[in-house]
């Protein structure tokens, strides 16, 4: 049975999911970020050498609520910046920027952004056996985990300070994986291929929970997929005449939007393996999929 803290962490994770307005004071301290350009708040334009290179570097991206580019692959804020904002929190830097800047007081900080655009669960070796590249970054959810083991000391001076700060810190795992698939059928590879590499993703994120809960983190937040195939980007990709292969009400494709439900079973799966063996933890599966699937099923009530 999960202890009463426990279940107050659940329950302000709650709160603040489906909370609109306001704040969830008091139940949180500080929030933990890892991903890819869904939850990167500047990272890769940090990281690289040239931020022409970078497309978050120039408008119109940060156009319509920070007036310039921020890094972020949005013309807005993202998901881990309304969670920010709902905890009554300051928005959650970028890793490069706060190492480059550790001037400030530790105590200070109320959170950590190891997420980076492009990043994949899986290692860069793994995609490269199979003749696949990232363009963006040779970033990783493993090398995420790296840089957050290594600040760690930062965050915390002692055992007792470190798990105080773990329990008290909500962790935000990503959206991840789902570059993972993006290099691999962005470059050619047929979707038997790319699903061959799934049970690898998931393996990837369920080590990096299992290995957080093992330092100390008790809530998680882990997203699933999207519904992909009613992605822009993959109607480009794989358009064809073929009626069939499209959904009559979205027009989003079917077999691309399997795909990802196959990822978001998998993942399921193994978040209910990790609730069982740390029944004392909080991992909370978010639902990507379905909550994407009702603007694409009703545009227009959501404005589009």
């Amino acid at each position: 049975m999960a202890s009463s803290s426990n279940n107050n962490s659940f329950i302000c994770v709650i709160i603040l999911l489906i909370t609109s307005f306001g704040h969830v004071h008091g139940c949180y301290e500080s929030i933990i970020s890892f991903g890819d350009s869904l939850a990167d708040t500047g990272n890769l334009i940090r990281l690289s050498k040239s931020y022409q290179i970078v497309a978050s570097s120039v408008l119109p991206y940060g156009e319509t609520f920070f007036h310039h580019p921020t890094g972020r692959f949005s013309d807005g804020r993202l998901v881990i910046d309304f969670i920010a904002e709902g905890m009554g929190f300051p928005l959650v830097p970028a890793y490069v920027g706060v190492m480059k800047n550790m001037s400030s007081s530790k105590h200070s900080i109320r959170g950590v952004n190891f997420a980076v655009a492009g990043a994949t669960a899986v290692d860069i070796s793994y995609l490269e056996k199979r003749g696949i590249k990232n363009p963006a970054t040779n970033v990783s959810l493993g090398t995420q985990l790296e840089w957050f083991k290594q600040m760690l000391p930062i965050l915390c001076d002692s055992p007792t300070s470190c798990k105080e700060f773990l329990e008290k810190s909500l962790f935000l795992m990503g959206e991840i994986g789902g570059n993972d698939y993006n290099h691999p059928f962005s470059q050619g590879k047929s979707g038997e291929d790319v699903q061959s590499f799934v049970p690898a993703v998931i393996s990837a994120i369920g080590l990096a929970i299992n290995e957080l809960i093992e330092l100390g983190a008790q809530t998680l937040l882990v997203p699933g997929n999207l519904p992909i195939g009613c992605s822009a980007s993959y109607l480009t990709i794989f358009k064809n005449s073929n009626k069939e292969d499209y959904d009559d009400s979205t027009g989003c494709i079917n077999w691309l939007n399997d795909f990802a439900e196959y990822h978001n079973q998998l993942l399921q799966q193994e978040i209910h393996k990790l609730r069982e063996i740390h029944p004392h933890a909080n991992i909370i599966y978010a639902d990507y999929y379905n909550a994407a699937m009702q603007i694409y099923e009703s545009p227009k009530k959501f404005g589009k």
